[in-house]
């Protein structure tokens, strides 16, 4: 049997110390609301601005694009059905 030596990482999905979130400084809430950091150095311009990563970003607007093409393909295979039954009702009468 073989042995597996490695013990491969787990991590959390959202920002935390062991799963940080690049580009945004590691402070204690309190400094983010001082005057110390700009907006800039506080967020990432993106969607979530900072509080997911760049990688959780892609996956959620790739899990709603699939999402949505089903629904229109599931339409579509709902209409075509339906325009199958109709001619089937119509070579019968």
């Amino acid at each position: 049997m073989v042995q597996r030596l490695i013990t491969y990482r787990g991590r959390h999905s959202y920002a935390t110390k062991s799963n940080q979130t690049a580009g945004i400084p590691l402070l204690r809430p309190a400094e983010y609301q001082n005057t110390r950091l700009s907006k800039r150095k506080k967020t990432v311009n993106r969607a979530f601005g900072g509080a997911l990563s760049g990688i959780a970003v892609r996956e959620r607007i790739i899990w709603a694009f699939v999402v949505e093409e089903q629904k229109i393909v599931k339409k579509v295979l709902k209409i075509q059905k339906s325009k199958e039954k109709q001619s089937a009702k119509a070579h019968e009468a």
